[in-house]
């Protein structure tokens, strides 16, 4: 039997393990925002990670988006050296998950397994690759103790929130220096056969519409900022939605809907702040004087940034050649340029050889819809060669009743333990 054959027959005997390590960190409720339980999920993760030989460094990103005394971002960063020189590869993933939000027939924080299947949030998004990438490291380990380079794990703080609190604050520390990490792997849930080489870019902006606050009884006394905003939508309606649908991209992001521009309306509030849950009493009658929106647009490898502001402007402008009384303010919140690593990257080509060896079929390439914390890899920490690939359904992420698999955490697992055989022995 050679040292593959091993390693994928280790891997498979861990499977009750890799099902219970899974388990284990649904039910440490990582949920973002606020940022709770960050410490305690990295102070697990150690006390694994520790046992097989890797040496465990804390990580808070202090002064950080998100950072605080009652909710510090705690990230950690686990190595373990080989036994000579050679290339190190990363597993990155994030331990933050999202609201729970309504509709779930199971307990959420639970990790009840049920026809193969590990349900929780997060099970897919995404402790469940997470869960795989350690199996993986420590199978590997077992096998082949005297591999070369060195083997990274980390757990980090707030991808879901643009992880500014996780990956960017470690790449500005240098944790991602070319010369220290030579191939990343992050385990997000793209499916088993899948290499995501990357996203398309985001533009997050606040737009606000003002008037003038006057007696709802009178509201010809006023300026309604309301309104302003409803003829902000209804051009968006009439021009910007129909362009960006003729907008395609070359890049092979899923799902099929993706490949052309997008917006999103992410909210929109106007007047006086909602009352607390245990006031029982009316609103007062003002016309609003301020109206705010959070548009999320989300943008191709073949458009510029300048050119995509540059769109939101020239709706604001018509609407403000349409009515007399309108002014505005627009605030970047985000921007994230698109990112996609080359086909021919070295870790592309090595986990596409391990998909092909593990499942028998050829590895699809694809390009997420969404963000992910390869942005902050490839434009703060400059390393491209750096890809996304973990078990799970992309489209369970966020949903109710999340789950992953069982066994498409052991075939990941065997993917991930299969490219480390090539890079580093």
């Amino acid at each position: 039997m050679d040292v593959t054959e091993k390693l994928m027959a280790e891997i498979e005997a861990r499977r009750d393990d890799l099902t219970a390590l899974c388990q284990d960190l649904i039910r440490i409720p990582t949920l973002n925002p606020p940022g709770d339980n960050y410490r305690e999920i990295c102070d697990f993760l150690a006390r694994r990670l520790e046992k097989s030989g890797f040496a465990c460094e804390f990580v808070r990103a202090h002064g950080a988006k998100g950072d605080s005394d009652k909710y510090p971002r705690w990230n950690l960063v686990a190595r373990r050296e080989g036994t000579r020189s050679g290339d190190c590869v990363h597993f990155n993933s994030h331990t933050d998950v999202v609201e729970v939000g309504r509709g779930w027939t199971k307990d959420p924080f639970g990790g009840e397994v049920e026809d193969g299947k590990v349900y929780g949030r997060g099970a897919c998004d995404m402790k469940g690759g997470l869960a795989a990438s350690i199996v993986a490291a420590e199978a590997f380990i077992a096998v082949c103790p005297e591999y070369a380079g060195a083997i990274e794990i980390s757990g980090t703080a707030d991808e879901e929130s643009g992880g500014f609190g996780g990956v960017a604050y470690l790449a500005e520390q240098g944790f991602f220096d070319p010369k220290r990490v030579q191939h990343v792997i992050i385990p997000e849930p793209l499916n088993k056969d899948r290499i995501c080489l990357g996203h398309r870019g985001v533009w997050w902006a606040e737009i606000e519409t003002y008037g003038e606050i006057a007696h709802g009884s009178m509201p010809f006394l006023g300026d309604c900022a309301v309104r302003h905003m409803g003829a902000v939508m209804t051009e968006m309606e009439d021009t910007l939605f129909p362009a960006l649908a003729m907008k395609r991209t070359d890049m092979p992001v899923v799902p099929e809907g993706a490949k052309q521009s997008t917006l999103n309306i992410n909210s929109i509030h106007g007047g006086e702040n909602e009352q607390a849950a245990d006031y029982t009493g009316l609103p007062s009658p003002c016309v609003p004087d301020s109206c705010r929106m959070v548009i999320d647009r989300r943008f191709l490898i073949e458009e510029d940034i300048d050119e995509v502001q540059a769109e939101i402007h020239a709706i604001l402008q018509a609407v403000k050649e349409r009515r007399a009384t309108f002014t505005y303010d627009v605030r970047e919140l985000q921007r994230v340029l698109p990112s996609m690593t080359e086909k021919s990257a070295p870790v592309v080509q090595t986990v596409a050889r391990a998909i092909s060896d593990v499942m028998g079929r050829d590895a699809q390439y694809v390009v997420s819809p969404g963000t992910y914390d390869q942005k902050h890899i490839d434009r703060i920490g400059r390393l491209q060669n750096c890809i996304a690939y973990g078990p799970g359904i992309l489209d369970l992420a966020h949903k109710p009743d999340e789950y992953v698999g069982i066994d498409d955490m052991v075939d990941s697992a065997k993917v991930m333990g299969r490219s480390l055989v090539e890079l580093l022995t």
